[in-house]
Order: structure tokens, then C-alpha cells, then sequence
């Protein structure tokens, strides 16, 4: 058929899993990606077995396939309460939209995205007056590489080593995107002092399950997309979860369905992401940064 077969990434996974990704390692180009089929595992042990054994396996496939063309756009989706007293400094939080299509992507991102969105609708239903602008971003292309963020962070912030005059007054970009567990700590890009605020501000719900935050120095891309932030030289924000499922079954998987969310952690997460994001915009000032002498290197360019 002049198909390249594939048993997960040449790895097979347990009790029907299959996990889609690019065969080709982020090669896009359909001129230079041939299609490919993707097994579970019990079916592709089984066309060997029988292959083996000596038998002709005769294999039937429907694919249909959809290219978009070069000039289609991919738009982020960005909603905003616009602050009281500081408009022009913003708070940020979001998810991905983009999902693989070996499932629905419930927990990869549509728990993120709608954990934001119930933040924002929590500050809104309290009737709270947040002094900055408090921004949710939903981005595209992240499963191809952060691109929507990546793409936002560059044309609206710029870089610690050539900024735009939003990225001196940037507080913040909160990420939710590991699956459907409580959250259990924080990562923040910045000084140990930033870390610090945020052990204040979600120290209050400990009695949620959350420990904490940590601090990191690395601008490295990679993870998702408070990593665009990061590699920038602004507060990006991680959120650091349970690990329900994610890795073993639900990761880019066909079972990555609604039927994987776990209600009282989604919830756990739109409460304290709300709360902290909220916080965060109350703040007498921004979250501290490195100063221009100690920001960590730029991450190389590839």
C-alpha cells in the first residue's frame, strides 16, 4: 500500500492505547511526509503473528486527509476584564485550543481552556474590580510548537534583549496544561522573590491540596506555552499537577475524552488559578524580574 506502519512510535502501549503524533518529528511539509498509519498494539501483534505464521494479511483503510494550504490562519482567542486603575499592566492566564486527533483532547487542553475561562467567570460573578487588565489567552498551535504563543509574546511583548513597552509591564502569564489533577504547585520564571509572592497568595488554599511555588531561571522553550513567556524574560507561570492518567493513558491518546476529567480537580484549579491571577492584579507592583545584569541568556534559535 506503500504505507509506513507505526506501533507507537515503534513502542507499543497496553490495552488498546493509541498516542497520534507527527511520524515525520515535526516535518509538516506534505511533499516530504508520507501518510501513515498508526496500530494498537493487539492489532499490529496480530498482522505479525499471522504474517509469520505464514498466512497473506490483506488490510482495508478509509483516510481522508485535509491539507491547509499555505496563507490559512490560525487565530489565538483572547478575552479581557479591563483593569480599574492600571489598564496598561496586564495579568495573564490560558490553555491550548489545538488538539491531536486521536481523541477529543479533554485532558490536553480543553481542561486548561475552560479552567481559565471559569476563573475569569468566578472574578466576574464576585463582581471584582481587578486595578490591572486581566487577560485570558486560548492558543493555537501548540501541539506544532508553542507557535500560537510564541507568535503572541513576539508581536505584542518582544524580548528582555529588545522589548516593546507592554513588556516592562507585563505581571504575569498563568498556564494550565497537564491533564485534569489538582493543582499542587506553581513554577514561575524569575527570582526567588517571585516565587515567594506567589507561596503568599495560594498559601490561603492549602487546604486545597496546593503546596507551593518554585522558581527557575531557564528561558528554554518546551512543555507548553508559559515557556514562550519565559524565553522572553517575563514571569511565564506552570502549574504543577497530579498526574491523573496523564503520561500512562491520556496523553495523546484515543482515550483523552471527557470521560478522563475529574470534576472536583477542575474545579480545584479554576479556583485557585482565580484567585491568584486576581492577586496578582491587586498587587501594589509586578511580579519582581531578573535584573538587565543577572536575566539568564536568551535560549538559542534554532
Amino acid at each position: 500500500m506503500g504505507l509506513p506502519f507505526s506501533r507507537e512510535g515503534f513502542r507499543g502501549r497496553e490495552h488498546g492505547q493509541i498516542r497520534a503524533f507527527s511520524f515525520s518529528r515535526g516535518e509538516y511539509d506534505p511533499s516530504k511526509t508520507l501518510p501513515t498509519v498508526v496500530m494498537r498494539n493487539e492489532d499490529f501483534g496480530r498482522v505479525v503473528r499471522l504474517v509469520r505464521g505464514g498466512h497473506s494479511v490483506e488490510l482495508e483503510f478509509e483516510i481522508r486527509n485535509r491539507i491547509h494550504p499555505e496563507g490559512r490562519t490560525a487565530y489565538n482567542t483572547v478575552a479581557e476584564i479591563v483593569g480599574t486603575e492600571k489598564p496598561d499592566e496586564v495579568i495573564m492566564l490560558g490553555g491550548h485550543l489545538d488538539a491531536w486527533h486521536s481523541a477529543t483532547g479533554a485532558t490536553d487542553n480543553a481542561t486548561g481552556c475552560s479552567i481559565a475561562m471559569e476563573a475569569v467567570r468566578i472574578i466576574q460573578a464576585l463582581g471584582l474590580k481587578p486595578k490591572r487588565t486581566i487577560r485570558v489567552a486560548l492558543w493555537s498551535g501548540e501541539e506544532q510548537g508553542l507557535l500560537g504563543s510564541q507568535a503572541y509574546v513576539e508581536k505584542h511583548f518582544g524580548t528582555a534583549e529588545n522589548p516593546k513597552p507592554a513588556w516592562y509591564k507585563f505581571g504575569g502569564y498563568i498556564n494550565h496544561d497537564s491533564g485534569t489533577g489538582r493543582i499542587r504547585g506553581m513554577s514561575v520564571f524569575g527570582p526567588p522573590e517571585a516565587a515567594s509572592i506567589l507561596r503568599q497568595i495560594v498559601g490561603p488554599y492549602a487546604f486545597m491540596g496546593i503546596e507551593g511555588a518554585m522558581s527557575t531561571r531557564s528561558r528554554n522553550l518546551g512543555g507548553s506555552d508559559h515557556t514562550s513567556f519565559n524565553a522572553a524574560g517575563l514571569p511565564g507561570i506552570g502549574t504543577m499537577l497530579d498526574p491523573i492518567e496523564y503520561g500512562t493513558h491520556t496523553w495523546h491518546t484515543n482515550l483523552d475524552t471527557f470521560e478522563r476529567v475529574i470534576e472536583a480537580d477542575v474545579q480545584q484549579g479554576a479556583i485557585v488559578i482565580a484567585a491568584t491571577v486576581y492577586q496578582l492584579a491587586m498587587r501594589d507592583e509586578l511580579l519582581p524580574r531578573f535584573p538587565a545584569g543577572q536575566m539568564p541568556a536568551a535560549p538559542r534559535s534554532n
